[in-house]
């Protein structure tokens, strides 16, 4: 059965040390194998994107593979995307998509036969996750035991931290202004009531006390306002309520003086820039696992 990343819940907690397992073994060779000579991998991508689609690309060539790139709006014509990944199937050995619609690209997962991987849609960004994990784990190797605090309104990003607390266990807090808590299904496929390690605050300070990982996304319009960052910027000041060593990993683009400040970035907890550094191997070892578990018949092998 052909394995896809659509979503951090759709795999298991397993599969997510293995993966990073298959993240070690390739940083440790000397020089890369070109495990993905003669495969071709199709990318979806709007001209906007610029490090999730640079560390694909590169990725892929890295390991000996060839993309193909294509605009997301490739998959929104009449054609039925069953009809579309049958005919991909035949010349390519992955999809590889950034697309606003998380149903749509499930949608063509479930008729697949060569991988699928989310490469961000406006629900989730499972690969930007897995690699700051991945990352996190580098300095660490207690990852899995420290508390997790989510800065600002629901995005992509934060319901991926959602999943990724429910899968591997995390202590997950998210902070924001009332109405902004995290809605019953909208992160995990079962109700809200259900999550394990969901914490909704919204005193910041409270929220920040005794935390080691402090994550933010970009803010929406009508929440970029001083009042909000009065009340909910992250600050040098308010980072010295975590744990010693806590570290302020934003998610890029990141916007000083509206979800951080100046001085947060500035300060020795920022990891924002060395943790994207392992994008590209992650991304690398989630094509080979998937790579692995799936086969195709009579595609471009």
């Amino acid at each position: 059965m052909t394995k896809h990343l659509i979503n951090l819940y759709d795999w298991t907690a397993d599969e997510i040390e293995a993966l990073f397992e298959s993240a070690d073994r390739l940083r440790s060779r000397p020089k890369r194998e070109r495990m993905l000579e003669g495969r071709t991998f199709l990318l979806f991508f709007p001209e906007s994107s610029l490090r999730t689609r640079l560390t694909f690309e590169r990725g892929i060539r890295e390991l000996g593979g060839d993309c193909v790139m294509f605009p997301p709006s490739t998959l929104d014509k009449r054609e039925e995307l069953r009809d579309v990944a049958g005919y991909a199937a035949n010349w390519a050995d992955g999809l590889i998509v950034r697309h606003a619609d998380e149903p749509r690209l499930r949608e063509l997962a479930e008729s697949s036969p060569i991988p699928v991987v989310n490469a961000m849609t406006s629900l989730s960004h499972p690969c930007e996750i897995l690699a700051d994990l991945y990352a996190l784990k580098q300095r660490r190797p207690d990852y899995r035991n420290l508390i997790y605090v989510y800065v600002g309104p629901m995005s992509n990003i934060g319901r991926s931290w959602a999943n990724a607390a429910q899968v591997m266990n995390l202590e997950f807090r998210h902070v924001c202004a009332e109405g902004y808590e995290l809605e019953p299904g909208e992160a995990y496929p079962n109700d809200v009531a259900t999550l394990r390690n969901y914490n909704f605050y919204t005193d910041i300070e409270q929220a920040l006390n005794g935390s080691d990982v402090i994550l933010t996304d970009s803010l929406p319009d009508d929440l970029r306002t001083p009042d909000y960052a009065g009340k909910y910027q992250v600050t040098a000041e308010r980072l010295r309520l975590a744990n010693p060593g806590a570290l302020l990993n934003p998610c890029p683009p990141f916007y000083r003086g509206e979800e951080v400040s100046d001085d947060a970035i500035e300060s020795e907890q920022f990891v924002g820039y060395a943790f994207k550094r392992y994008l590209l191997t992650v991304q690398q070892a989630i094509i080979l696992s998937l790579q692995q578990t799936g086969k195709k018949e009579g595609g471009a092998k």
